[in-house]
């Protein structure tokens, strides 16, 4: 149903767009209102520069597409809370006091910025909930399926285990920061996959989602259960997979068991492609950026966001949030060229550095 929605909002999308061309075109408003209009301030808040994609893809996705929408007339104000949320809700009254038009904000602890949403609610100033669902007065919320990436998470690890995945099987399962809402929504969806099928024998949530953090943790688990009675391990994402299998490579576990990820970092594509890491989520950021501007832009003129958002979601705080869930897939050695190379995300050459060349030739990625 979800995607079925996607599918109508993507065409309710382009059909706005288009309308809005028309009525340019037209001459339906003066210059001077058509200028108001597109001279927009957009202010842009993510959560954190660990994991690359924010910096790399969201911030650079989102100015291109206000630009595009605005005539090049609109402006991003971007601030990073580098995994501070109190710099976060400080960041949010600096976007008050500079009277900027909209708010995308990723939170960084979705409760705690509840108050600064209301305050930007209180002074005019409507927010997009980006990625991740903050509470608060929220007036429109772009993210992937969080529970569809779990479940393609926990499905792929017993695909990887095969034969291995019995009831008696031990996994660890490391799962993200407790202050991120939608870590509940993976780890709930990789628990639809993995209960009953497997022993999960470990599962920690991850600090701040700090590779070291999950590096620390995997060595705790190898410690607990042993080297060589832990079949896969479930990884929230590809940053904490480098820190777990760091972890087993030290503690000399050969060959590594599957391990799971998600965002498609450089990093994790490569030790995918080494045979290291056994897949990840990739996520089409270009399309859950392109929804977050268009959220963004319509809000800041005063439009309603029927046009984009054609279902809604529930946080604990508020009701019947315009919403748009884009659909996720399951990355592994087999659909790299389909999928990031194909949209652009990155190229053969950053992939197949001279380190993983000879990898690179075994799977056909040339």
């Amino acid at each position: 149903m979800r995607r079925a929605a996607i599918s109508v909002a993507a065409g309710a999308m382009a059909a706005s767009l288009a309308a809005c061309g028309s009525a340019a075109e037209s001459g339906g408003d003066s210059d001077e209102t058509a200028s108001k209009g597109d001279a927009i301030k957009v202010g842009l808040l993510l959560p954190e520069n660990q994991t690359a994609r924010y910096e790399k893809f969201d911030k650079p996705l989102i100015e291109k597409k206000v630009k595009e929408l605005t005539n090049n007339k609109g402006e991003v104000v971007y601030a990073n809370a580098k995994q501070d949320a109190t710099t976060q809700n400080q960041q949010v009254d600096t976007m008050i006091t500079n009277k900027v038009d909209v708010l995308i904000v990723d939170a960084v602890d979705s409760k705690a910025i509840e108050n600064s949403v209301k305050k930007a609610k209180d002074a005019g100033i409507p927010v997009v909930a980006y990625d991740r669902l903050a509470q608060g007065p929220i007036d429109g919320y772009t993210s992937f399926d969080n529970e569809e990436v779990g479940r393609v998470q926990g499905k792929a690890l017993l695909d990887a285990l095969g034969d291995k995945a019995t009831p008696s099987a031990k996994i660890v399962m490391m799962n993200g920061a407790i202050t991120d809402p939608n870590a509940a929504f993976f780890k709930k969806g990789a628990l639809s996959q993995l209960q009953g099928k497997v022993d999960i024998a470990k599962s920690y949530d991850t600090k701040e989602w700090k590779p070291e953090n999950a590096n620390s943790n995997m060595e705790g688990a190898i410690s607990a259960i042993g080297k060589n009675n832990i079949v896969g391990v479930y990884s929230a994402n590809d940053g904490m997979a480098g820190g777990i299998i760091t972890a087993l490579k030290a503690a000399g576990v050969s060959p590594l068991p599957p391990v799971t990820g998600q965002d498609a970092e450089l990093a994790g594509v490569q030790r995918i492609v080494a045979g290291e890491q056994y897949m990840s989520v990739y996520k089409p950021y270009p399309q859950e950026a392109d929804i977050a501007a268009e959220m963004a832009v319509a809000l800041a003129k005063g439009e309603k966001l029927d046009s984009i958002a054609k279902e809604d979601v529930d946080s604990p705080t508020e009701k019947g949030i315009p919403s748009v869930l884009v659909p996720v897939v399951s990355l592994t050695k087999d659909n790299i060229n389909e999928t990031v190379i194909k949209d652009g995300i990155y190229t053969v050459d950053e992939i197949c550095t001279p380190k993983f060349k000879a990898d690179c030739d075994k799977i056909g990625l040339k």
